[in-house]
């Protein structure tokens, strides 16, 4: 019993040492999340392998605390173990349990947020002064909180792509704000509206590595939300022009766009003419395997229709004759080149 007293002992002393380093660490991180510079960015890559094993050795020793309180419930009751201390709560009460709300629930918090407070939110992100934030936020403490900072990053987003772009910079202003209020709350783990204060009053005492922090992480932001539309523009016109692409598909499912510029030069030639007799001229002058297939192909994208109004043309085919072509309608053919 004694030797099983001593190893509780050591253990308890170990896994308190374990944590201790472990809430140094993680508050290390959230100063220099705060500070935002490089050489805080360098130190913060530096430290996040060390939070990360730090984690792992807790739930280990979190892992074996449960296994001695497992072992002390078999051992027999007598003096000894009656009249000693078990495990102190501080160290085997368990964590309660915080509910995690799903992607599907903070969309939903999201939306029901914006649709109650959209013109709020627009009027925070037009204001420039600190001391009208300030106020704004006084009077509407409710919008010190992540929705608010997630609807300004989105409209940041829109603002560049609709390129209205210096009203895109005023509302990036007002983002960082909250964001930078945000992560004080996290840093001095209290509720982002009983510190919203103590950010303007630092900003507003002009501390300058403070305000080099908040100006680099603006920059920097604004950089990102140019990325962001960029790629959204991408996509939109990538979008457009699939779906322009798939309006124009001839009856044999290929691109006219496509066919023609795989066309040779003389045929390409014909179509920017349209000469139909040019057509049918430079088709007998071609290998007859190599003129079949380049007329399937402007037959299967809409370029150019078989003229099926004349009977004695299509004996004229099956007998080896050439076949007569004519223009094709012009919404089967609408870009600048067809004929």
């Amino acid at each position: 019993m004694e030797q099983f007293q001593k190893e509780k002992e050591e253990h308890e002393k170990v896994w308190a040492e374990c944590r201790k380093k472990l809430a140094d660490c993680q508050k290390k991180i959230n100063e220099l999340e705060l500070q935002g510079t490089d050489s805080a960015k360098s130190e913060l890559q530096k430290l996040q392998p060390e939070l990360q094993q730090l984690k792992k050795d807790e739930r280990n020793w979190e892992k074996k605390t449960n296994e001695l309180r497992k072992k002390e419930k078999t051992m027999p009751w007598n003096v000894d173990t009656l009249s000693k201390d078990g495990f102190s709560k501080s160290v085997i009460n368990k964590k309660p349990e915080v509910h995690e709300e799903t992607e599907e629930e903070k969309e939903q918090k999201h939306k029901t947020f914006v649709e109650k407070y959209q013109k709020q939110l627009k009027h925070f992100g037009m204001l420039r002064r600190w001391e009208d934030s300030q106020k704004y936020l006084s009077d509407n403490p409710h919008l010190v909180c992540e929705e608010t900072a997630n609807y300004l990053v989105i409209w940041c987003i829109d603002l560049e792509v609709e390129e209205k772009h210096a009203l895109m910079e005023q509302v990036a202003h007002q983002t960082i704000v909250m964001q930078f209020i945000l992560e004080l709350a996290k840093s001095l783990k209290v509720d982002p509206r009983a510190c919203f204060r103590q950010f303007f009053t630092k900003i507003k005492t002009a501390d300058q590595q403070y305000m080099e922090a908040f100006n680099d992480e603006l920059e920097s932001f604004k950089e990102r939300v140019r990325g962001r539309a960029k790629i959204r523009i991408e996509k939109a016109l990538k979008e457009y022009e699939e779906e322009e692409r798939k309006k124009r598909l001839g009856p044999g499912g290929l691109d006219p766009v496509e066919v023609y510029e795989t066309l040779p030069p003389e045929l390409q030639k014909c179509f920017d003419t349209k000469d139909i007799q040019l057509l049918q001229d430079t088709i007998s002058k071609m290998d007859p395997t190599e003129a079949k297939y380049y007329m399937k192909q402007c037959i299967d994208s809409g370029l150019w229709v078989p003229n099926s109004k004349a009977p004695e043309d299509d004996d004229k085919a099956e007998d080896g004759g050439e076949p007569i072509y004519e223009e094709a309608k012009k919404e089967s053919a609408e870009e600048p080149t067809k004929a």
